[in-house]
């Protein structure tokens, strides 16, 4: 997603003639439906004017592409600038360039680790020093793109310091060399340098050609640590680190130094799921072998470390994989600081007692922090899924100080799993009401989220999409018993409104069921998935987890007898009721938050709690929701296939009266011929239609239908949209509706069309500006679809009638 993007003429517009942070918090509410936080939009307004300087230089093309704002694809990180175009032998070139406010800095002992003050904080921090910052995100988007290795697109990261004064020693220290030769360092007095940069990469400009090419582009899919681990531990770099997980790498690295010289040290670092916790972990486990250190990758739940031994099985030996992945209950007996390091993952998993009977052992945390000089625990205190769980941060940090050690806490947040969205996360969290944010819905053309009306629906859903790659699974709360351990015949999950019967992984897979094939006919459970990560995962929601006068409610009597999760819970209600009930909502949410969460591209969910499921469909954007579903008796008669039938309700007179938040339906053919303002709309409209609570009405807004294929990536064939009629500011990169005496669209069967608009535009005498040429892009998977191109003339008009919100 590219939240701003024009050619260099129409930016140095908007810098120079507008407000050019105005402009781009626009296009970001547009793209996000969210505001722009204070510290960004002032950023905005600080860096964005030194980049119009830089760019208005009349040697760098006005058609080259400028993008502000692009997020790297699976992550929730956005590249600051980038400029794109063609060099001098017209080979595909993207400048990406990282802009910090600085103007002064500190050297680190860490690998491309820098003190700075950042985002308005008060007071330093370490983070990535900007040209690493650059080359990694260059170096992900090379990952994920496809456009960019299909169309030999050659991507050259830079950093501009614009408030930094001068070459010091520090921000140019000789250890940052290696870092500032793949991505050059620009500052202050330097403009001049980076406006010969920039010309030397981009002498030809591509009307944003590759800009499109590179939004569009077909996203790899994420490269599953599972499948890398034999790479990392052989010494390849197979993952990018970047930003937070850089700076946690290399502090590890430090703390690790420490300890060898005598200070215990531990180190606690806290993460939710996708941010890249076991990425690091086995990053740090190759780092230290490869030093000849005593480390060992330790985790109570036996699934990861079962995952990753076996993916070694053949390239490693046994004893040597069994000397580098422990159980976290194998420290009753060592030697204190008999290991150099032990990096301990899934750790709020950690128990107090150890052994096959819970009989071993006084503390599993103490017992760790005292076997190796250097502990790193890698934490989530919202995956606490047992009673038994004690590993939280508390715990840590008083086992820490109990035993002496120095402790250096660090977080990471940078978001890997879930296609990178921060938003999905928040979006649960809210959801399940583990904790509240601004996250109230979620939409689903960013994270591909589904609630199902069946178990097989999502069983079936689960099968296809595991063709691909044998990634992808069903996983359940554990709500039913596990019949089929004494009688392999007998079926454990049993939900006969629907025939539908499966039995849990436990028996036959194991810890192994998520990656040995054909395992997809079973269910997985918590115990087997935690600490792991799919392509696809269905959830099915027990009666455990239900919806009930306004709120989600957990209920630990809908959890199975032989669940162990919970054990303990009624004697826990006789000492302290409220507590224990606490606990017990707390470990259900925490389940299916985990469990939820284990998709990286997509979630579809099951919920046997018909409400549960209405309330989920009610926080999503980008689908119809089961209360706005109520077809019409008669067909539209329009140009749609005549089985298709208004998927929303129309409101009565009486409600519209009364306020219901509503919008005129309209035909896409009168909207394009007949109406310049919204009180035609109003008055030409039969029905009005129920709008979402989330879209409040405004004037402009209007719901019509759009036909065809040539935008089927964005927009379905036969969809029900929402659109603002003659909307005002930039069109640039918005769909909207457009109409022009030469054009004549088949699919609507007139002179207007709906596209992806791009203009150009040049400055008269007077120094007003006029459109000069109209690019309509399709969106589309179907063939024989082009690029419409309007050459407009000073005798021509063309009018952008309306521009395309969302799909309802």
């Amino acid at each position: 997603m590219i939240i701003y993007q024009a050619n260099k003429r129409e930016f140095l517009q908007h810098a120079f003639a507008d407000n050019i942070e105005d402009v781009v918090s626009k296009h970001y509410k547009h793209a996000t439906g969210q505001n722009v936080g204070p510290a960004e939009l002032r950023s905005w307004t600080n860096s964005l004017s030194h980049m119009a300087k830089v760019l208005y230089d009349d040697e760098i093309p006005d058609d080259a592409g400028v993008a502000i704002e692009y997020q790297v694809p699976q992550t929730a990180k956005r590249i600051d600038f980038l400029i794109t175009g063609l060099d001098e032998h017209h080979q595909p070139k993207v400048v990406i360039v990282e802009l910090k406010q600085w103007s002064e800095a500190r050297v680190s002992e860490k690998d491309g680790i820098i003190w700075a003050r950042r985002g308005g904080r008060a007071g330093e921090t370490e983070g990535a020093h900007p040209s690493y910052q650059a080359w990694s995100y260059a170096a992900l988007l090379n990952d994920f793109n496809t456009a960019v290795l299909d169309d030999g697109i050659v991507l050259q990261p830079c950093a501009y310091l614009h408030n930094y004064p001068q070459r010091d020693g520090v921000i140019d220290h000789p250890s940052y060399t290696t870092h500032i030769d793949k991505a050059p360092l620009f500052l202050k007095p330097e403009k001049d340098r980076l406006q010969a940069f920039i010309r030397q990469h981009v002498r030809h400009g591509d009307s944003k050609k590759l800009l499109y090419r590179i939004e569009h582009g077909r996203i790899q899919p994420s490269k599953m640590l599972a499948d890398a681990v034999v790479g990392l531990l052989q010494g390849k770099n197979e993952f990018v680190l970047i930003d937070d997980q850089k700076l946690v790498y290399e502090s590890v690295l430090e703390s690790e130094a420490k300890a060898v010289n005598g200070t215990k040290q531990v180190v606690i670092v806290q993460g939710g799921p996708g941010t890249g916790k076991s990425v690091v972990a086995i990053n740090l486990l190759a780092a230290l072998i490869a030093k000849g250190r005593n480390s060992r990758y330790v985790s109570k739940n036996a699934a990861p470390r079962a995952v990753f031994e076996a993916k070694l099985t053949g390239t490693f030996k046994k004893t040597r994989i069994s000397n580098l992945f422990s159980g976290s209950g194998g420290f009753t007996d060592p030697a204190a600081d008999s290991f150099d390091a032990l990096i301990v993952d899934e750790a709020h998993r950690l128990n107090e007692k150890s052994g096959l009977y819970g009989n071993l052992g006084e503390n599993q945390v103490k017992e760790i922090i005292t076997s190796a000089r250097c502990s790193v625990f890698f934490v989530d205190d919202d995956q606490r899924v047992t009673i038994s769980d004690i590993g939280h941060t508390g715990e840590l940090r008083k086992w820490a100080a109990t035993l002496g050690a120095q402790v250096t806490e660090l977080n990471l947040a940078s978001q890997f799993r879930c296609s990178g969205s921060d938003g999905y996360m928040a979006w649960l969290d809210d959801t399940l009401a583990i904790r509240s944010t601004a996250n109230q819905t979620l939409d689903t053309t960013e994270y591909d989220f589904r609630v199902v009306d069946s178990p097989t629906e999502l069983h079936e859903l689960i099968h296809k999409k595991n063709q691909v790659a044998n990634k992808a699974r069903v996983v359940a709360g554990y709500c039913w018993g596990w019949p089929s351990k004494t009688d392999p015949q007998a079926y454990d999950i049993d939900i006969p409104d629907y025939g539908y019967q499966r039995r849990w992984n436990l028996s036959q897979d194991g810890s192994l069921w998520i990656v040995t094939p054909g395992s997809v006919e079973q269910v997985g459970c918590i115990h087997t998935c935690q600490g792991l990560e799919l392509d696809y995962v269905g959830v099915i929601i027990g009666p455990d987890l239900v919806y009930r006068d306004g709120q989600i409610q957990p209920d630990a009597g809908g959890r199975a007898r032989s669940d162990k999760s919970i054990k303990g819970l009624k004697s826990l209600m006789k000492k302290d009721p409220v507590a224990a009930q606490e606990m017990a909502d707390r470990i259900i949410k925490n389940t299916y938050r985990t469990l939820m969460t284990r998709g990286m591209r997509g979630c579809f969910v099951y919920c046997t709690d018909r409400p549960l499921a209405e309330y989920l469909r009610s926080r999503l954007r980008g689908v119809i929701t089961e209360q706005l579903v109520e077809h019409f008796d008669s067909v539209v008669a329009a140009k749609a296939p005549a089985s298709n039938v208004i998927p929303l309700r129309v409101v009565t007179a009486t409600e519209r009266a009364a306020g219901k938040n509503a919008a005129p339906l309209i035909d896409l053919r009168f909207a394009a011929g007949s109406f310049s303002e919204s009180q035609s709309l109003e008055e030409g409209a039969q029905d009005w239609i129920e709008l979402p609570d989330w879209i409040p009405y405004q004037p402009g807004f209007f719901v019509a239908q759009v036909v065809g294929e040539s935008m089927n990536k964005r927009i379905p064939n036969g969809s029900w949209c929402l659109f603002r009629a003659a909307p005002g500011g930039t069109r640039n990169g918005k769909i909207v509706v457009v109409q022009h005496r030469s054009i004549d669209d088949p699919e609507t069967g007139g002179s207007y069309t709906i596209k992806r608009y791009s203009s150009e535009k040049v400055a008269d005498a007077d120094g007003t500006w006029r459109h000069t040429r109209i690019e309509l892009w399709p969106e589309t998977d179907s063939p024989g679809f082009e690029t419409i191109v309007l050459e407009v003339g000073e005798d021509e008009e063309f009018a952008v009638v309306a521009e395309m919100l969302t799909v309802l």
